[in-house]
């Protein structure tokens, strides 16, 4: 069950739960504040994404309360953004609660993440962002090369997939989704906390990916991640082949959703 509650230190700020655990926070007053973690690791994809202001076509698979989107109405006018959302209580609580920008070029569609974006033309998108949840875990329809196959379709030639993987340690989710996106394009890095990547905690692991060689902006991203309030460590590179460390990609015949968290984690 979906529920949104007022954030009592922050006015205009509201936190959306799922079953009790917290999935994502908006703030109405100034959708550039970014509460999670997580989500302003995504946003330093968008932020590098393409010159500042820029308006970009996105696909965001997963809805949530919406915060990505609002972001980037903000951060870069006229962008032109779908959102992809299953689940049609939660679409029609945060509508209703939470209103949309009205400016914005922005439309929910309530559809299940894989089976929409099979339907999605070629070339369609500069940006797509992943963050497909079903309670606490990534489903294995999301995780698998058939899948990356498909995002890689509908990229433009110079487009960017960022995907958030919840996973615990030792990171061997982590470690398949960076082989897997590796099947399908010839960038990819990974964006998380020090200690998560060491494998000393539960916590969000964020991948990027870039349809053409050496084009993620990995320099901007890992100066954005040593900047936040929980630095981060990008792995790039040789560092990204020691940390995939032969874990071989995940196919549709064997996928798997990710891990659970432990009980009581994140109540």
């Amino acid at each position: 069950m979906a529920a949104l509650v007022p954030d009592r230190d922050r006015p205009g700020g509201w936190t959306l739960l799922v079953d009790g655990v917290p999935q994502s926070h908006v703030s109405l007053a100034d959708p550039r504040y970014l509460e999670f973690e997580y989500m302003r690791r995504l946003a330093s994809v968008i932020d590098t994404a393409a010159p500042a202001g820029s308006p970009l076509r996105v696909l965001h698979l997963g809805g949530g309360a919406l915060t990505l989107p609002r972001y980037l109405a903000a951060t870069r006018p006229r962008s032109r953004q779908r959102v992809v959302e299953r689940d049609a209580a939660l679409v029609a609580l945060v509508r209703r609660v939470l209103p949309l920008p009205r400016d914005a070029d922005l439309r929910v569609r309530v559809a299940d993440a894989r089976a929409a974006v099979e339907t999605i033309r070629d070339a369609s998108f500069d940006l797509v962002i992943g963050d497909v949840y079903r309670g606490a875990q990534m489903p294995s329809a999301v995780s698998s090369v058939e899948f990356v196959a498909h995002i890689a379709r509908i990229l433009r030639p110079d487009g960017i997939y960022a995907v958030n993987v919840a996973d615990m340690p030792p990171l061997a989710f982590s470690r398949i989704q960076a082989a897997t996106l590796r099947t399908a394009f010839p960038d990819v890095c990974v964006i998380a906390e020090a200690g998560t990547l060491r494998g000393r905690r539960y916590g969000n692991v964020v991948l990027a990916a870039a349809m053409r060689p050496a084009a993620l902006p990995v320099d901007r991203l890992a100066t954005a991640g040593r900047r936040d309030p929980f630095p981060a460590r990008l792995l790039h590179g040789e560092d990204l082949d020691r940390f995939i460390a032969g874990a071989q990609p995940m196919r549709d015949a064997d996928a798997r959703d990710s891990p659970k968290p432990p009980p009581g984690l994140l109540t």
